[in-house]
């Protein structure tokens, strides 16, 4: 087992790790930029270094920095957290030659699934199902209209690199096709530096289904059941939970199945996530696999009763799993609300600025992971997460009302938050229905609006 990590991140995904690492009797390091010196993952850790200016490119994402601060500190391993450098293949690399673990999966399934033109193929060769539509970069219009016929309209052009809604355009007509192929090639090679894109059948009203996956160094490879990530906006998540109201005990199974079978086609070690479209027909697709921790694998955390930071520590460290398919089971319902720092009624503008006021909340079935504190300055260079809430009950309605109750709880003033958001969605009877789909928050957008 290691006795010293580096996490190159910030944020509560940093707290997150360092605490994992406390537990586990494990030195931490943090790594900070000039924007984030006071911030809570720097008092928490161990020692901390402070590797660039407040711009993500000036520090988590200088490589030279975060590398030059693992060997002074002399760490055995790095966890990349989620975003930054976690699914950067050539990090990965990096950290190999300088003999640092990098606690995250292999490099080549990171750069294999990290190109979704290449994961598709290896998903349709391991025999699993895959959206309708092109099998190589689409280069020029020609191209892209021949597919649009073949697989008929509605069209996403997708972004082969990309990732978080960049690059992505419904297309619902030749000349919006054409448009949007220009747009997303410059949006990928501006955000990925590729400018490759394909075109798939857009599937109308479907919902966004991932299964977490574990693989260990031995081959063994499991899963812990889906969430459903189906409320987004423009395609960043807001509301996850775990089990998913559309998904029974047999299509959990067959799901399961094709989820660990994908994670062992692309040679996967680490905790990783396979993403699903899921039509109301009960069919499904392959849409990507996440090579890293996501943002909501707390909801996952609290109905297996695992840990799975301390998980990724141990299959880095080169221990096998400690159980098999068979011992995993879902007890009870989990939802996890994303807190940012933004303004719903303003477009959804970033709110940057000094937190004055911080009560979480508490009680049974509540789980708050954050780095906010009173005084707090949210920095305006970083992703907008404040905090993750969680709650979890006996059923569904349990875990909404306990949700309901600790949204209510909650307060972050002056700076405004997607609080309200929250509040409107967990008050929706659609919502209580779970009749969602991945268009579910633009409708209720624009019904506030017309109100």
């Amino acid at each position: 087992m290691f006795s010293k990590i580096l996490i190159a991140n910030r944020g509560e995904i940093a707290v997150r790790v360092i605490r994992a690492c406390k537990e586990m009797g494990i030195r931490t390091v943090a790594v900070y930029s000039e924007a984030d010196r006071s911030s809570l993952h720097v008092r928490l850790a161990d020692e901390a270094i402070c590797i660039g200016g407040p711009k993500p490119e000036q520090s988590y994402l200088n490589i030279p920095a975060i590398i030059s601060a693992a060997e002074i500190t002399d760490v055995e391993g790095i966890h990349p957290g989620y975003g930054f450098l976690s699914q950067n293949a050539h990090f990965a690399e990096i950290c190999e030659s300088c003999n640092i673990t990098f606690i995250g999966p292999p490099p080549q399934a990171m750069q294999l699934m990290g190109d979704k033109l290449a994961a598709k193929d290896l998903m349709r060769k391991a025999g699993i199902p895959i959206i309708p539509g092109s099998m190589a970069a689409v280069r020029n219009k020609e191209d892209a209209l021949k597919t649009a016929r073949r697989i008929q309209y509605p069209v996403i052009v997708k972004a082969a690199a990309g990732g978080g809604g960049r690059g992505m355009r419904v297309c619902h007509n030749d000349v919006r096709l054409i448009s949007a192929l220009m747009t997303c090639q410059a949006e990928a090679e501006a955000s990925f530096g590729n400018r490759d894109v394909f075109v798939e059948k857009y599937l109308p009203e479907p919902r966004h289904i991932e299964f977490q996956i574990l693989a260990d160094r031995f081959g063994h490879t499991i899963h812990l059941g889906e969430r459903d990530c189906t409320i987004q906006r423009r395609h960043q998540k807001l509301v996850e939970e775990s089990p998913s109201p559309a998904v029974d005990a047999k299509l959990r199974r067959k799901m399961g199945e094709l989820s660990v079978r994908a994670a062992k086609a692309a040679g996967y070690v680490s905790a990783g996530t396979v993403e699903f479209l899921l039509s109301r027909d009960g069919t499904f697709y392959f849409i990507e696999m996440n090579t890293r921790i996501q943002v909501e694998h707390p909801v996952t955390e609290m109905v297996t009763g695992l840990d799975l930071v301390k998980e990724q520590i141990r299959i880095a460290a080169g221990e096998s799993l400690g159980y098999k398919q068979d011992d995993i089971a879902l007890e009870g319902w989990a939802i996890e609300c994303r807190v940012n720092a933004e303004d719903p009624s303003n477009g959804f503008s970033p709110c940057p600025g000094r937190i004055t006021e911080y009560q979480p909340p508490g009680g049974r079935g509540i789980r708050v992971d954050t780095h906010v504190f009173a005084g707090y300055d949210v920095p305006p260079f970083y992703d907008s997460l404040l905090a993750k809430v969680i709650s979890v009950g006996t059923s569904r309605e349990d875990a909404i009302r306990i949700m309901q109750r600790a949204l209510d709880e909650f307060l972050i003033e002056p700076i405004r938050t997607t609080i309200p958001l929250h509040r409107q969605i967990f008050s929706d009877p659609t919502f209580w229905r779970g009749q969602l789909a991945t268009n579910y928050l633009d409708r209720q957008l624009q019904l506030g609006e017309a109100e």
